[in-house]
């Protein structure tokens, strides 16, 4: 079930409706009114963005980790 935004480009209101909610609400208002957004689909780009950086630290790290143990042994 995805999540949506929106906002009224003349009055500024802001509605948060699921998938089933914004089909009846565009049914009884006008689609050109509105700026629609994907709260879900924005969710899912800030996880996977977090989720790099956390793997580029984790890759960083071990090679930090790698470099002290080569330099430790010899």
């Amino acid at each position: 079930m995805e999540n949506f935004k929106t906002v009224n480009k003349n009055t500024n209101a802001t509605y948060f409706l699921n998938e089933d909610e914004l089909i009846n609400f565009f049914k009884k208002n006008r689609v050109q009114n509105y700026s629609i957004t994907n709260l879900t689909k924005q969710k899912r780009i800030r996880i996977n963005k977090m989720l790099d950086v956390v793997a580029h630290l984790a890759i960083f790290a071990a090679s930090v980790l790698a470099t002290l143990l080569y330099i430790q042994n010899y």
